[in-house]
């Protein structure tokens, strides 16, 4: 248990390292980013249909081999696992989603008074400027502080998929949390980088971005405690077949329309296919 809430942190913490590269200035090129969330979903998509769900079926089918209504429950509880993220995700309003950064990271303030001669019209552009930034000093904090609860509330679930499959198997868990690692790392970058740019603080900017992150392995205690029953014998299967949903639904809804809004397309397949790829090569050397 203590190794399933330590990966569960490692993951979490990622969003310091998104922040950590916000702040340098480094790790928001578009390739970069591209090649990063393909390669999560292609290991969280991997691991859920050829791992997690066929797992799922096989406890809830008595251990043995699938029945029909070990199978029904299993996909029950997947689009179970589908619905609840995606309610979640209903519940963080579109411009502030911490998943729909992209168009919101180059903004500066608008330029809305022309020059004109003497030191009257210059006072007055200098004063409408300084309101200006003064606003979008504003917009930018309350983005980045809706952005990180945002995180929190999406990181719960995270974080106790994570920890469950860390309970299940800790080798197959190592993947996954890398692949969760690099889909927190922009994570990390939407809420830093708002914050920076409206406090002036680096560290103030770092600190949000972890604090959001630290609600993964919240959510894996939270979970443990309130699921903790049924961790053991069929439940076990129903949590599985839930947490494959949770984390298509992750990869097909954020990580995958992310990465394409950086236009490097290829990029992102070539990285879905190699992240498929090294999670089969994972689980056969496992």
């Amino acid at each position: 248990m203590l190794l399933a809430f330590c990966l569960t942190l490692i993951a979490g913490a990622a969003t310091s390292v998104g922040a950590a590269l916000g702040l340098l200035g480094r790790g928001t090129g578009g390739r970069f980013l591209a090649g990063g969330l393909g390669l999560s979903a292609g290991v969280m998509l991997y691991v859920s249909f050829v791992e997690l769900l066929p797992e799922g079926i096989r406890i809830l089918s008595g251990g043995e081999e699938a029945t029909a209504a070990g199978t029904a429950a299993a996909v029950g509880a997947f689009f179970g696992g589908i619905a609840l993220i995606a309610i979640l995700d209903r519940l963080v309003p579109q411009p502030v989603n911490p998943h729909e950064f992209s168009g919101r990271m180059g903004s500066r303030p608008g330029r809305g008074v022309h020059r004109h001669g003497g030191a009257l019209a210059a006072g007055i552009e200098q004063s409408a400027q300084d309101a200006a930034d003064a606003a979008l000093r504003a917009r930018l904090l309350r983005t980045g502080a809706v952005t990180a609860a945002a995180l929190a509330l999406h990181n719960v679930p995270e974080g106790f998929a994570t920890f469950v499959v860390a309970l299940q198997d800790p080798a197959i868990a190592i993947p996954v949390v890398a692949a969760i690692t690099l889909h927190n790392i922009p994570e990390g970058l939407a809420v830093a980088i708002p914050v920076r740019r409206a406090t002036g603080s680096r560290r103030q900017a770092f600190w949000w971005a972890t604090l959001s992150g630290l609600a993964e392995p919240v959510g894996a205690v939270i979970g443990f405690l309130l699921l903790g029953p049924l961790l053991d014998g069929p439940g076990m299967g129903a949590v599985l077949a839930g947490v494959a949903g949770v984390m298509v639904f992750v990869s097909l809804d954020e990580l995958l329309p992310a990465a394409e809004e950086t236009g490097e397309h290829h990029t992102v397949i070539y990285s879905l296919i190699g992240g498929m790829a090294l999670m089969a090569a994972t689980l056969l050397v496992l």
